[in-house]
């Protein structure tokens, strides 16, 4: 259900840092403002944007063990989200379907977070993922990226200290049912 990969280098990483801190960023409700439990900021400059879309989703394709897990068939355009003290992003599941211009819709499948910032730079903002009565939690290294089903109840705890910068997208598998999909991988 889960896949933790390593998917970027430190010079790959190094650029998104440099990407996201010459850009602006903009209240991440502006793509969904009537969400009272989104609360972070995302990437609000088109060249940024489509620059750190590429690098993420290259280094995604290049990983032979992501498309094995996730077995894509449409991905997302990636976006870098950052959380400051006090943000978060409250229970929630993803949208069954993302809509893409000119491409039309995506079925979101599978989320993935890919983690931009050391762990010890930041206190909170752990992704947790509730799994029956347990929760899993998710606080990766820089590079590292997490993926699971896109239906799952998530959320990211409020960031206390520090900066959380993580890239974002979603991914329509050719296989829809997580269990085939696991079975398969």
């Amino acid at each position: 259900m889960f896949k933790e990969i390593h998917v970027l280098g430190r010079s790959q990483i190094d650029e998104l840092r440099q990407i996201a801190a010459s850009a602006p960023f903009v209240d991440g409700r502006i793509t969904n403002p009537h969400n009272k439990a989104k609360q972070n900021l995302q990437l609000h400059d088109a060249q940024a944007y489509q620059k750190s879309s590429n690098l993420l989703l290259q280094a995604l394709m290049a990983h032979e063990d992501f498309r094995n897990f996730a077995m894509p068939v449409n991905i997302a355009p990636a976006l870098l989200t950052r959380y400051t003290p006090g943000m978060r992003y409250g229970a929630h599941t993803d949208n069954a379907f993302i809509m893409l211009q000119p491409q039309g819709s995506l079925r979101s499948d599978l989320s993935c977070t890919i983690f931009l910032n050391d762990p010890a730079s930041y206190e909170g903002g752990a992704l947790t993922i509730q799994l029956g009565t347990s929760r899993m939690s998710f606080k990766l290294d820089a590079g590292y990226a997490i993926v699971y089903p896109s239906d799952m109840l998530h959320e990211v705890e409020p960031v206390t200290s520090g900066e959380r910068l993580v890239g974002i997208t979603f991914i329509q598998s050719r296989i829809k049912d997580s269990f085939q999909r696991e079975m398969l991988y």
